[in-house]
């Protein structure tokens, strides 16, 4: 049997062996094109990388906060009422929690009492001053009548002695008003000693009015303070938020300093990333920040860096390092920064303290900086 025309030797189609060679350029193109699109895509991102990559800092080592406040009471007493519930919203002065009142109204009522029992001592003290003041007047009356008398006395006796002298008078004449005069004399110094016991005794008396003057402020001070007493039974919230960690229940007995609730202001909740040491070098205060939050998925938020910790976050732990001690391992320390977010209501109140965020820093802001910096070097 003979061979067929139309076959090779190796026993393939004429046709097919001749279309093999021509469908290798047309894989060369393609190879060629994929390799060209290949150096554009990294022509791309290398000219992305070399004007804003190399400048954005990076760290999801990052939190939302807020300055929360925890609630305690400032007196000890039995919880009678608590007008929050979990999660609810307040306002500034709103009434959280209410205490047993009636040993502080009690208390108030007994110095309100005291004040007044002050008041009559005041009133009393200077009624006496008004007697007192009265008492002088009239000892002085009475010591200027006995000044004259005495002064009449002794007129009569110098009169009389002469003729006494003379004859003309009887010694016992003389003798009679001698002893008058004595007795006007007497009479004048204790009308003058009683002048004087009644400026002593109105002196005394002022005394005492003082003296009951800084005891009816005693009095005010303690009525102020059972007032404040009382009215710290309502405890109230120091700023808006939401009621969170209630663990406050009627019946209840708590003592000043007592943790009953948390107020969380989520509507000033902020940003505080722990960048590493070597990526602060370039951060300044107002550069724009975007911030990828694991609750909001494809979401990108903004934001301007607010401000730097005054040390690392080693500095303020419970227990700082003491490098000086023992050996040494040198450890990338992290900086606390905080960061304001700029977004409407809407967008805040989903962002809760404590939701982890994906933070990218722009520092291009910061050459310029950076070049004045190297400038100084070179001068100094």
């Amino acid at each position: 049997m003979s061979t067929t025309a139309g076959t090779s030797p190796g026993n393939l189609p004429i046709d097919d062996a001749s279309a093999v060679p021509s469908r290798r350029p047309g894989r060369r193109t393609l190879l060629i094109g994929l390799g060209i699109v290949a150096l554009i895509v990294a022509a791309v991102w290398l000219g992305r990388w070399w004007t804003v990559g190399r400048f954005i800092e990076t760290t999801d080592d990052a939190y939302l906060q807020a300055d929360s406040v925890t609630v305690a009471p400032k007196v000890a007493g039995y919880v009678t009422e608590v007008y929050v519930a979990d999660n609810q919203v307040v306002k500034p002065g709103d009434p959280l929690v209410h205490l047993d009142a009636r040993q502080y109204q009690v208390a108030l009522d007994q110095a309100l009492a005291t004040v007044d029992a002050r008041n009559a001592d005041i009133a009393r003290a200077q009624a006496e001053i008004k007697q007192q003041q009265a008492n002088i007047e009239q000892a002085q009356a009475q010591q200027q009548v006995a000044r004259v008398s005495a002064r009449h006395a002794s007129d009569e006796v110098q009169r009389y002695a002469p003729l006494v002298a003379t004859g003309a008078e009887t010694s016992e004449r003389l003798a009679e008003l001698t002893s008058t005069r004595d007795q006007a004399a007497a009479t004048l110094t204790a009308n003058a000693a009683a002048v004087d016991a009644a400026r002593t005794q109105i002196a005394s008396t002022n005394a005492q009015l003082a003296q009951a003057r800084a005891q009816l402020e005693a009095a005010q001070a303690s009525a102020q303070q059972s007032r404040l007493d009382l009215e710290n039974t309502v405890v109230r919230s120091v700023l808006g938020g939401k009621i969170g960690d209630r663990s406050v229940r009627v019946g209840q007995y708590v003592q000043p300093g007592t943790r009953m609730l948390t107020v969380v202001p989520v509507q000033s909740t902020y940003l505080e990333a722990n960048f590493k040491e070597t990526q602060i070098g370039h951060m300044h205060v107002g550069q724009p920040v975007e911030m990828h939050i694991d609750a909001l998925p494809g979401q990108t938020l903004h934001g301007v860096v607010d401000s730097f910790s005054p040390g690392t976050g080693s500095q303020f732990a419970l227990l700082p390092p003491e490098n000086a001690t023992g050996n040494f391992t040198k450890i990338v320390q992290r900086v606390p920064v905080r960061i304001r977010i700029d977004t409407g209501p809407e967008t805040r109140s989903v962002l809760l303290p404590g939701l982890s965020v994906n933070v990218e820093v722009d520092t291009r802001s910061a050459r310029e900086r950076d070049q004045r910096i190297e400038a100084e070097n070179h001068r100094g």
